[in-house]
């Protein structure tokens, strides 16, 4: 029997692709929740229905037997709209950055607002599969990671635990993404004159998304630097990330840290030492795809990963922790 599921901001990027993929996922059943009234759609043929849509209220989501519910808004949104579903027994997966760090003094620090919701910082699962998997099952609120994290936690985490990199000497994460992750709401910064024929750098040091990947890579903040990018397209991460190993010896030794770390892994694929991957590689898939290049001789090393910052940034993710939330095949509407 399909499971009922509702999005909250189903007409921001990140809300349009989780609706095109549960509309196609086998076990579910999407239904739009309405919260805002005064946000414009795209136009549609005549005759198109699309899913069933209702209030975004705890009443009417328990009348229409939703059983979980994605939240694709802003933080502050996911503060306000959580904790009551969660008291009622539906599922929450946040897209949002409301439930990613562990302490309000850590996300007063790094998305300069006072946390409202604090009481479910502790409760809150980092729904990073290929890290988390066996938290996640049993999650009743799922913090769905940030679109850099992702792909910089996949190519760092097996660099740190290996041992074998320099720490001291700090790695570097220079990191681009194309000009949806800005989200839907239109600004001067990502409109299309100044976007265009143009690069640029922003949050340097200093971006929100820092603190989530010192905790996942275990990493301090002084070994870390990151900045972020935006770059003429319309989705896409590509991250550039720099680091010394003095204790490794050859390229095949870091080939065997990642084979080791994800040769099971369904959304992660390793190119061959010297090969790196590409934006094309990954748009409107669920994929991180990984390469690297190594220097025997000084020790240097450079790792590219690449992911949909919609998709395994975003929307793919939260399906594929959907999945294993229910028990579900984890590749479930997103292969």
């Amino acid at each position: 029997m399909s499971v009922n599921v509702g999005i909250v901001g189903f007409r921001g990027y990140s809300g349009v692709d989780l609706v095109q993929i549960l509309s196609r996922h086998p076990e579910v059943t999407p239904i739009l929740l309405e919260h805002r009234q005064d946000s414009s759609e795209r136009p549609q043929p005549i005759g198109f229905t699309g899913p069933e849509r209702i209030g975004a209220n705890v009443e009417a989501m328990v009348a229409s037997a939703i059983k979980a519910v994605f939240l694709a808004t802003p933080p502050e949104v996911s503060m306000e709209l959580a904790p009551p579903l969660l008291d009622r027994g539906i599922k929450v997966i946040d897209l949002s950055g409301a439930f990613r760090l562990r302490t309000a003094e850590n996300y007063t620090r790094w998305y300069k607002e006072p946390h409202s919701a604090v009481a479910w910082l502790e409760k809150a699962v980092y729904g990073l599969p290929e890290v988390n998997r066996k938290q996640i099952p049993a999650a009743q609120l799922l913090s769905n990671p940030g679109c850099y994290p992702t792909a910089a936690n996949l190519a760092i985490r097996p660099l740190v635990q290996s041992g074998l990199i320099d720490r001291a000497a700090g790695i570097v994460c220079d990191a681009k993404s194309g000009v949806s992750g800005a989200g839907r709401k239109p600004s001067l910064k990502t409109s299309y004159c100044e976007v265009t024929e143009n690069f640029s750098a922003y949050s340097i040091l200093d971006h929100r998304h820092v603190p989530e990947v010192l905790m996942v890579s275990g990493l301090d903040e002084g070994e870390f630097s990151f900045t972020a990018q935006l770059i003429p397209c319309d989705r896409g991460i590509l991250e550039t990330i720099y680091f010394r190993a003095p204790g490794i010896k050859d390229a095949s030794t870091l080939a065997q840290i990642y084979q080791s770390a994800y040769r099971d892994e369904p959304f992660v694929r390793l190119y061959a030492p010297g090969v790196v991957p590409d934006l094309r590689a990954v748009q409107r898939t669920n994929f991180c795809d990984i390469g690297f290049k190594f220097d025997p001789a000084t020790g240097r090393g450079v790792v590219v990963a690449a992911i949909d910052n919609l998709v395994k940034g975003a929307a793919g993710q939260a399906v594929q922790n959907m999945n294993l939330m229910f028990g579900w095949a984890e590749t479930a509407g997103l292969l």
